[in-house]
């Protein structure tokens, strides 16, 4: 089987997922578990990969996933743990105070938070701050959750560009430069980037206003008229301990931050004491506040355990070792001997197709197409598989290689956390309860805007060629 029918079936493959989430046919898991699959045993009959090979893939994938998945359990008992005990009521009612009955307030607050909270270049953990904190309050202002990912995406795709980001120090690894000189070079763009999405920001509390979100807007009124009868009394509610749970989460986001433990750390041992403090050493009442957490936790957790399939299967390739035997890799070069991944294999077809005319104009080619590619491509496969690949091109035609790597890292970044195949995305639409399709949906058009209007900028200053 050729690299070329590799790649046409990998898109066949993604193509039918995203068709099949958008027409509502199944659950993301579903999905991301037996489109691949049927992949893997098509190319496995083709000869192109053994069984053995395959079932390396899916392990791979897992590897990438695993952490992300116990990341989210434990994220979702910690969090619904503090709302249980009234840490979030008290914080909405200082939030509330601070904008008032502003709705632009709120989604600049939502935009700052997300700039400040990705400075680290954590996707996963940018979104453990700003989602639980403010999801609360999108609801009481009668707001979408998707348009509090919309916001938080924008800001954390921009801010992605940090140099100890990932994105940019894999360009950088490729250039053979240093990720600080990268950084040095765009910082322009990432500046206009910063102004242009709190901009988006007022516009999305714009857009809200208008539809009758706020505490007295239309929507408020039809909410009052539909919940008229009285809330329940909230008896895990534990008001005394506010001061020690809302010390308890700075020290778990500071845990996080610091970045020596795994992600996920923090949140296991934050639950363990959380239940403790709040509910005693009872293991009835422990039950019973995990039971409560369990469907959504276990949702989000089969969504990323579909989603290693996913990643292992059109992700993985093989490079051959000193002693001829074949290895997991996703690295930079790829030998003679090697097995390329599928994106791999895509990426090939699409520097074949890609017509001569254009190749002058390749970094604007690169920096259109960043975000439609970033559905298809994890950050890995985009930038040790496409970039080589964009640059090889690039150089025939005269093109410098830092224009290619400024657009599509660029171009790319405004996109990562609205890609499937980026563990962090499925993490951030779990904790606000959206399905990813709405969340595209809801986000797409707005990014890929964004990050035309980032490329243009970058013309207009002449860090890109036109």
């Amino acid at each position: 089987m050729s690299e070329t029918v590799v790649g046409i079936l990998g898109l066949v493959c993604i193509v039918a997922i995203v068709v099949t989430l958008f027409k509502s046919k199944t659950q993301p898991s579903i999905a991301f578990i037996v489109f691949p699959a049927i992949l893997g045993i098509i190319l496995v009959i083709g000869g192109y990969y053994s069984f053995e090979q395959l079932a390396e893939m899916v392990e791979a994938g897992f590897k990438s996933t695993g952490p992300t998945a116990a990341l989210f359990v434990f994220s979702v008992l910690y969090f619904g743990i503090m709302t249980d005990a009234g840490m979030f009521d008290v914080i909405i009612g200082n939030l509330m105070k601070l904008v008032g009955k502003s709705v632009m307030g709120v989604t600049l607050v939502t935009a700052i938070i997300a700039l400040v909270g990705h400075l680290d270049g954590g996707g996963a953990s940018t979104f453990c701050i700003v989602v639980p904190a403010l999801l609360p309050v999108y609801k009481k202002m009668n707001m979408r959750p998707t348009t509090l990912l919309r916001i938080a995406v924008l800001a954390m795709g921009i801010l992605n560009l940090m140099p100890w980001a990932g994105p940019t120090m894999r360009a950088a690894t490729v250039l053979g430069i240093e990720s600080g000189s990268l950084w040095q070079t765009i910082l322009p763009i990432q500046i206009f980037g910063i102004v242009v999405c709190l901009a988006h920001a007022v516009l999305a509390g714009w857009q809200e206003k208008k539809r009758g979100a706020g505490l007295n807007g239309a929507l408020a009124e039809v909410e009052t008229t539909q919940t008229a009868e009285a809330a329940p009394v909230n008896e895990l509610a534990r008001p005394k301990l506010f001061w020690f749970n809302l010390l308890l989460t700075v020290a778990v986001i500071a845990m996080l931050i610091w970045d020596v433990f795994p992600s996920y750390v923090p949140f296991m041992l934050g639950t363990a004491i959380a239940l403790f403090v709040n509910y005693g050493f009872t293991a009835a009442a422990h039950k019973k506040i995990i039971n409560l957490h369990a469907g959504p936790a276990l949702m989000m957790c089969s969504t990323l355990m579909g989603a290693a399939i996913l990643m292992g299967i059109l992700t993985t390739s093989y490079m051959a070792d000193a002693n001829g035997a074949l290895v997991v890799a996703n690295v930079k070069y790829m030998g003679e001997l090697a097995i390329p991944s599928v994106v791999r294999c895509l990426a090939g077809i699409i520097r074949n197709i890609l017509p001569t005319f254009l190749g002058q104009h390749l970094p604007l080619v690169i920096g259109i197409l960043s975000v439609p590619l970033a559905l298809a491509f994890d950050t890995d496969s985009y930038f040790f598989g496409m970039l080589p690949v964009m640059i090889g091109i690039g150089q025939g035609f005269g093109v410098e290689p830092l224009p290619i790597a400024i657009a599509m890292v660029v171009c790319r970044n405004c996109a990562t956390f609205i890609s499937p195949m980026v563990p962090a995305t499925l993490l951030g639409v779990g904790l606000a309860d959206v399905d990813i399709k709405d969340h595209i949906k809801a986000s797409f058009m707005y990014v890929w805007g964004f990050s035309i209007l980032c490329m243009i900028f970058a013309i207009i200053v002449g860090i890109m060629p036109l």
